[in-house]
């Protein structure tokens, strides 16, 4: 008898083979342009060599138009108008820059009136200053408006004074004065401010007279000194002490 012989089993890769012909040969026949499954996968594995040139078309990514602005130029919406906020100013031409006259007089009036309007307001403050008394004066002449009566206590000169007791009444003093107004406007009367003083130098009275006081009830307050003007007066005041030896008078 003779040994059967086991035929070899054959292998995985001849399996795969022979079940690979059939469908490349169903591929074939449905599409014949197509290569076979094995060919294929080594094409797709393939690397393209390192020497190939690639392409040097450059790809236009927004959509082909070529840039339409350039430096300076101003962008625009489709039809070549550009909305307002994006059109340069145009220059104006210098007669129209130029202001024309009647702006500037306005202004000018209208600083003016601020001016006089200010001085009007503060006149009484003003007034009372000798370098903005003219100015005033001259603006209150022209609007009719009020000023107070200049106040320079320094500005009356004392040209004569003297006070002796009465004859008669023990007592009493008779005060007798004359003074001048050396301002450059006209005053108010003063406030006459009188001190009594013994032998020692010691003041042992002292009375302050308005004008009422020593010119009487009769008194306009209205009334003014001029400049360069003279007054007298003379008025009766009791004694504080039968001391007194002197005196002093004090314009206020």
């Amino acid at each position: 008898m003779s040994e059967e012989t086991t035929p070899p089993r054959p292998s995985l890769a001849t399996l795969l083979r022979s079940g690979a012909a059939p469908q490349a040969a169903g591929a074939e026949a449905t599409d014949t342009g197509n290569q076979t499954g094995a060919d294929a996968d080594a094409d797709a594995d393939t690397i393209p060599p390192a020497d190939a040139e690639p392409r040097t078309e450059a790809q236009d990514i927004g959509g082909g138009e070529p840039d339409a602005q350039q430096d300076g130029d101003s962008p625009t919406l489709e039809g070549g108008i550009a909305p307002d906020f994006l059109r340069r100013p145009a220059m104006a031409p210098a007669a129209i820059r130029r202001t024309p006259r009647w702006q500037w007089l306005l202004l000018f009036a209208l600083a003016l009136l601020l001016a006089v309007q200010v001085v009007l307001a503060d006149r009484a403050t003003l007034a009372a200053r000798a370098g903005w008394r003219p100015l005033v004066a001259g603006l209150c002449t022209v609007l009719r408006c009020t000023l107070p009566p200049w106040h320079q206590p320094t500005a009356y000169t004392m040209l004569q004074r003297e006070v002796r007791p009465l004859p008669g009444r023990p007592g009493v003093l008779q005060v007798q004065a004359s003074f001048r107004n050396d301002a450059r406007w006209a005053q108010a009367w003063p406030a006459l401010s009188l001190s009594l003083s013994d032998a020692d130098g010691r003041v042992i009275g002292r009375r302050l007279l308005q004008p009422r006081d020593y010119l009487g009830a009769a008194h306009d307050p209205a009334q003014r000194l001029e400049p360069g003007q003279s007054a007298q007066i003379a008025f009766l005041l009791r004694e504080p002490s039968a001391a007194t030896v002197a005196y002093a008078f004090e314009f206020r």
